[in-house]
């Protein structure tokens, strides 16, 4: 979202260890954004109080290469007109996003997109200098404030 466009938020990325299936992840990812009060009846792109996406999972490429590059090609005006009809994975605008991009450099930024090849790292250069804008890191551990 361009900055100004809604209240400022928090993005993070995190690396995690599942035996559940795709489908099944999200499933389970949206069980969580709902018990965080998120409610999705305003739309794709609404405020919201938790937003969690599946970015990848291994090197899967769901739900098959030509419909994901398909989608990555698609210009971003056209695809927030539709909505796929499967789990897409690797998300397919994540390339086109620095607040994925950056966070997930932090954690793994070898990792490679299993359709493109390109790294975490370079597909955030390839964003160019100004796609940081904006954005700032939050200082973990969160400060405890004074008693």
């Amino acid at each position: 979202m361009p900055a100004g466009s809604g209240p400022d938020f928090a993005n993070a990325v995190a690396l995690i260890r599942t035996s559940l299936g795709p489908e099944a992840l999200l499933s389970c990812l949206h069980e969580i954004e709902a018990e965080a009060g998120r409610d999705r009846s305003g739309g794709r792109w609404s405020a919201r109080v938790l937003d969690l996406d599946l970015i990848a999972l291994d090197d899967r490429v769901l739900p098959d290469a030509a419909t994901l590059r398909g989608w990555i090609d698609l210009p971003p005006a056209e695809q927030a007109r539709r909505a796929p009809a499967h789990l897409l994975l690797p998300h397919p605008r994540m390339q086109d996003r620095a607040f994925v991009l950056a966070p997930l450099c932090e954690i793994a930024p070898f990792w490679r997109h299993p359709l493109t090849g390109a790294s975490a790292a370079q597909m955030l250069v390839d964003l160019g200098p100004d796609a940081l804008a904006g954005m700032r890191p939050l200082p973990w551990p969160p400060a405890v404030p004074a008693a």
